[in-house]
């Protein structure tokens, strides 16, 4: 195999890879969008199948500004739910503080924690 034509199959293989990348924003975003119906969603799957390069560029110019706001929603709603798992897990969780201070007597009957984590957790649980 000569030179050029391995430059040539990391050319075409990074060209299919861009492809398959743009058509599955494009998939993705058909299915994230609740406005459009069903029947829509299937006519652009179908044209994506029968002529592929000119519906992705179609569909990006017609719908492209959509398409990145539906994305920034995707994302925010991700990192909403997200902060409020870290902060249910961080806060008490609406565990009542009797349930946590026995949960801390049960780990230092068990040996897990000392004595002192114990009074440590239990003041927190208190608080």
């Amino acid at each position: 195999m000569e030179f050029w034509d391995v430059i040539w199959f990391i050319i075409v293989s990074f060209a299919f890879i861009a492809y398959l990348m743009v058509m599955f924003n494009i998939i993705t975003d058909l299915f994230r969008d609740h406005e459009t119906s069903g029947g829509v969603k299937a006519v652009w799957i179908v044209a994506l199948i029968f002529a592929p390069f000119l519906t992705a560029l179609i569909y990006l110019v017609v719908r492209g500004r959509g398409m990145a706001e539906r994305q920034m929603r995707a994302v925010q709603q991700v990192q909403e739910t997200q902060a409020s798992y870290i902060q249910s897990l961080t806060a008490d969780g609406g565990v009542a503080p009797s349930d946590q201070i026995s949960r801390a007597k049960g780990l230092l009957d068990e040996g897990t924690i000392t004595q002192e984590e114990f009074e440590r957790l239990k003041a927190k649980a208190l608080s």
